[in-house]
């Protein structure tokens, strides 16, 4: 089996050194023709399986240290004090645009961070 594929190999290679020319012009119809191939079928057959990056362990929210969701305990406290401020400013009736503006910030950053819990 051995001595079989050690002459096949060497009458491939005697025939490519003979005609090099041959040997380029299949060599590109072959590859052009894979190439097309392979984008009839990413374009008309594509795959089921999307790519996607994910982020390693180190970063996700799995990781989250202790520290870190203190910090977030100290954001959320702060919000919650300062809407309480505003709540009292619209008892008085006192409130201005830019307020309505802050409230929603606030509002909107206060569910971030409990949905990141």
């Amino acid at each position: 089996m051995n001595a079989f594929t050690k002459q096949t190999g060497q009458k491939w290679l005697e025939r490519v050194a003979k005609n090099p020319k041959k040997f380029f012009v299949y060599s590109m119809i072959f590859l052009s023709v894979s190439f097309i191939g392979s984008l009839i079928q990413g374009i008309f057959f594509p795959s089921q399986k999307t790519f996607t990056i994910k982020a390693p362990v180190l970063y996700s929210n799995n990781g989250i240290s202790q520290n870190t969701a203190s910090v977030q305990d100290r954001e959320m406290e702060k919000i919650v004090n300062e809407l309480k401020l505003l709540k009292e400013k619209r008892d008085r009736n006192a409130l201005q645009k830019e307020d309505s503006l802050r409230i929603e910030f606030l509002f909107n950053r206060f569910q971030q961070l409990k949905n990141n819990r």
